[in-house]
């Protein structure tokens, strides 16, 4: 009896359910089919966007002089405190003087005698000159009062020339500073003996503002970016300015210009170096300073940029972003990077502007999975 109870409900149940509309309704979210994700979606545009690389570079002097004496003697006197900025023509050392002030004293004595004799020998040639017009005197003696008028011309211009020498011998016992700048370590004392173009210095001045960067590129490089711009990939770009990334991590804060790339490689290292110089009135860049320069490499007139956190590697070590087709099914799409910017990759490859790339709710999905957008902004 019991059983026929059961069996009769069952069977009113049923009538009931088909009477109150058939099969039971689906779910349904709230965009879109049943079981569909909703994600936030940026749509992939194309822009101008000026490319930028990061160069090893070192810092070096804008001048450079190191300090050698030009003539030989006793160092009595320096003149200037290490470390500090000189001026050019200032006295750095004083070379003992007194044997170049009597080598003067001598040389001048040699041009009075000089003088004297001319002019002896000048009255005797004019004197002759006049006797051949009566034939006093043979052709010989006066050949002979020309020949000595010369010599004696001759002498004088030797005495001057010797009496110049040693007034610039007796300047060089001053030792003076080539250019203006900041002189470093002396490495002599009043009393060293010194002698003329020896090979170690006395000190070096290096003129710091403004200061040279010397930078590195690889051949491979230049050669990528001659390429991409051959093939209209990128634009030449007209910016020569550059920026400094110090070796603590910050960025200098003077803007300095690119002034040429030498025309030859570097066979022991296979790179090519380009200068810029920069202001430095801080004195914050010394030569020999590691820094990395940042040098405009051209413009992609039709650059793809997304957000970092959109890009994932796959087993592979590839690329990959999410994108939602016109289907709204998410694919696990394979891009290529080249760099990032502004906290955004460039891809040059695998994404064309239009395009829908998941950047919310990425952990919610998979490939193949059927989902609901919403365009959301990058930021």
């Amino acid at each position: 009896m019991r059983h026929f109870v059961k069996v009769a409900s069952g069977i009113s149940m049923a009538l009931w359910l088909s009477a109150c509309g058939g099969e039971a309704p689906q779910a349904k979210g709230p965009q879109g089919p049943a079981g569909a994700t909703e994600v936030g979606v940026i749509e992939v545009q194309s822009s101008s966007q000026a490319l930028t690389t990061q160069l090893p570079g070192r810092s070096r002097a804008y001048l450079e002089a190191e300090v050698r004496p030009q003539v030989s003697g006793i160092i009595i006197k320096q003149g200037f405190v290490e470390g500090t900025e000189v001026k050019p023509g200032q006295s750095l050392y004083q070379i003992d003087p007194a044997t170049y002030q009597a080598s003067v004293v001598s040389a001048e004595a040699d041009l009075e005698r000089a003088k004297a004799s001319l002019a002896s020998a000048k009255a005797t040639y004019k004197r002759y000159t006049e006797l051949t017009k009566t034939d006093f005197i043979s052709k010989e003696d006066f050949d002979t009062a020309e020949a000595a008028y010369k010599e004696a011309q001759a002498a004088v211009s030797v005495a001057e020339a010797a009496l110049n020498t040693a007034k610039i011998n007796l300047e060089y016992t001053a030792v003076k500073a080539p250019i203006a700048g900041q002189i470093g370590i002396s490495t002599v004392t009043p009393g060293a003996l010194v002698t003329a173009n020896q090979a170690n210095a006395l000190a070096t001045i290096q003129q710091l503002d403004p200061i040279k960067i010397d930078i590195v590129q690889s051949s491979a490089q230049m050669l990528r970016l001659k390429s991409s711009l051959k093939a209209g990939q990128l634009k030449a770009s007209d910016d020569a300015t550059v920026k400094l990334m110090l070796e603590d991590g910050s960025i200098y804060d003077q803007t300095g210009t690119l002034k040429f790339a030498e025309v030859s490689v570097d066979q022991s290292t296979g790179s090519v170096t380009l200068r810029a110089e920069f202001p430095n009135p801080d004195h914050t860049l010394l030569p020999g300073m590691y820094v990395r320069a940042i040098v405009n490499a051209g413009v992609d007139p039709q650059a793809i940029m997304v957000p970092q956190k959109v890009v994932s590697h796959n087993a592979k070590g590839q690329a990959v972003v999410m994108v939602v087709n016109d289907q709204n099914v998410v694919e696990a799409r394979v891009v290529t990077t080249a760099q990032v910017i502004n906290h955004q990759w460039r891809i040059t490859s695998g994404l064309k502007a239009g395009e829908k790339v998941v950047i919310e709710g990425l952990q919610r999905i998979r490939p193949g999975a059927p989902v609901t957008t919403k365009v959301v902004s990058a930021e």
